[in-house]
Protein backbone atom coordinates (compact mmCIF):
# COMPACT_ATOMS: atom_id res chain seq x y z
CA UNK A 1 0.00 0.00 0.00
CA UNK A 2 2.54 2.48 1.02
CA UNK A 3 5.09 1.23 -1.63
CA UNK A 4 1.51 2.25 -4.04
CA UNK A 5 0.95 5.29 -1.98
CA UNK A 6 6.71 17.10 -7.00
CA UNK A 7 4.68 20.01 -6.55
CA UNK A 8 6.20 23.12 -5.87
CA UNK A 9 5.29 25.77 -2.44
CA UNK A 10 6.00 28.99 -3.01
CA UNK A 11 8.61 28.90 -5.47
CA UNK A 12 10.50 25.92 -4.05
CA UNK A 13 11.09 22.78 -5.81
CA UNK A 14 10.77 19.35 -3.68
CA UNK A 15 13.80 17.42 -3.57
CA UNK A 16 11.95 14.27 -2.47
CA UNK A 17 10.47 12.53 -5.04
CA UNK A 18 7.46 10.09 -5.28
CA UNK A 19 10.42 7.58 -6.35
CA UNK A 20 11.92 8.10 -3.05
CA UNK A 21 8.89 8.02 -0.83
CA UNK A 22 8.25 4.48 -3.24
CA UNK A 23 11.99 3.30 -2.51
CA UNK A 24 12.43 4.31 0.81
CA UNK A 25 9.35 2.34 2.00
CA UNK A 26 8.38 -0.66 0.40
CA UNK A 27 9.89 -2.51 3.24
CA UNK A 28 6.62 -0.99 4.71
CA UNK A 29 4.20 -3.00 2.68
CA UNK A 30 4.48 -6.88 4.07
CA UNK A 31 3.19 -4.92 7.55
CA UNK A 32 0.90 -2.52 6.19
CA UNK A 33 -1.11 -5.21 4.15
CA UNK A 34 -0.56 -8.55 6.93
CA UNK A 35 0.24 -6.86 9.99
CA UNK A 36 2.64 -8.48 12.61
CA UNK A 37 5.81 -7.21 13.46
CA UNK A 38 7.51 -3.52 11.60
CA UNK A 39 10.16 -4.55 10.28
CA UNK A 40 13.57 -3.03 11.04
CA UNK A 41 14.06 -1.77 7.35
CA UNK A 42 10.77 -0.44 7.62
CA UNK A 43 11.00 2.42 10.52
CA UNK A 44 14.81 2.91 8.85
CA UNK A 45 12.50 3.77 5.91
CA UNK A 46 10.28 6.07 7.45
CA UNK A 47 13.12 7.82 9.38
CA UNK A 48 15.57 8.25 6.41
CA UNK A 49 12.16 9.56 4.72
CA UNK A 50 11.39 11.96 8.02
CA UNK A 51 15.22 13.19 7.81
CA UNK A 52 14.89 14.09 3.90
CA UNK A 53 11.66 15.61 4.19
CA UNK A 54 12.97 18.90 6.04
CA UNK A 55 11.26 21.58 3.82
CA UNK A 56 7.46 22.45 3.79
CA UNK A 57 7.54 21.56 -0.21
CA UNK A 58 9.25 18.11 0.66
CA UNK A 59 6.87 17.14 3.34
CA UNK A 60 3.93 18.06 1.15
CA UNK A 61 5.05 16.12 -1.54
CA UNK A 62 5.68 13.43 0.41
CA UNK A 63 1.87 13.33 1.72
CA UNK A 64 0.70 13.74 -1.65
CA UNK A 65 2.87 10.00 -2.79
CA UNK A 66 1.78 8.83 -0.02
CA UNK A 67 -2.09 9.54 -1.24
CA UNK A 68 -1.29 9.39 -4.81
CA UNK A 69 -0.42 5.68 -4.06
CA UNK A 70 -3.42 4.99 -2.16
CA UNK A 71 -5.88 5.84 -5.17
CA UNK A 72 -6.87 3.60 -7.30
CA UNK A 73 -6.01 0.48 -5.10
CA UNK A 74 -7.82 -1.64 -3.08
CA UNK A 75 -7.47 -1.62 0.76
CA UNK A 76 -9.31 -1.43 4.32
CA UNK A 77 -9.76 0.69 7.38
CA UNK A 78 -7.04 -2.09 8.66
CA UNK A 79 -4.39 -1.33 6.11
CA UNK A 80 -5.18 2.24 7.07
CA UNK A 81 -4.90 2.36 10.60
CA UNK A 82 -1.56 0.06 9.84
CA UNK A 83 -0.44 3.21 7.62
CA UNK A 84 -1.34 5.33 10.04
CA UNK A 85 0.58 4.33 12.90
CA UNK A 86 4.17 3.49 11.28
CA UNK A 87 5.25 6.82 12.56
CA UNK A 88 4.38 6.07 16.28
CA UNK A 89 5.67 2.23 15.68
CA UNK A 90 8.65 3.95 14.86
CA UNK A 91 9.27 6.18 17.51
CA UNK A 92 9.22 9.26 14.86
CA UNK A 93 6.67 12.25 14.62
CA UNK A 94 5.29 13.84 11.66
CA UNK A 95 3.36 16.80 11.23
CA UNK A 96 0.68 15.30 9.63
CA UNK A 97 -2.01 11.93 9.29
CA UNK A 98 -1.06 8.95 7.05
CA UNK A 99 -4.77 9.30 5.78
CA UNK A 100 -6.45 9.36 1.81
CA UNK A 101 -8.15 12.59 3.97
CA UNK A 102 -5.06 14.36 4.60
CA UNK A 103 -5.34 17.84 3.15
CA UNK A 104 -1.61 17.88 1.80
CA UNK A 105 -1.24 21.26 1.05
CA UNK A 106 -2.10 22.03 5.03
CA UNK A 107 0.70 20.38 5.45
CA UNK A 108 3.63 22.56 7.20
Amino acid sequence: LLCLMANAFMGTRAQVTCGVVVNDLSPCISYVSAGGAVPVNCCNGVRTLNNAAQTTADRQNVCKCLKQAVNGISYTGYNLRLAAGLPEKCGISIPYKISPSTDCDKVQ
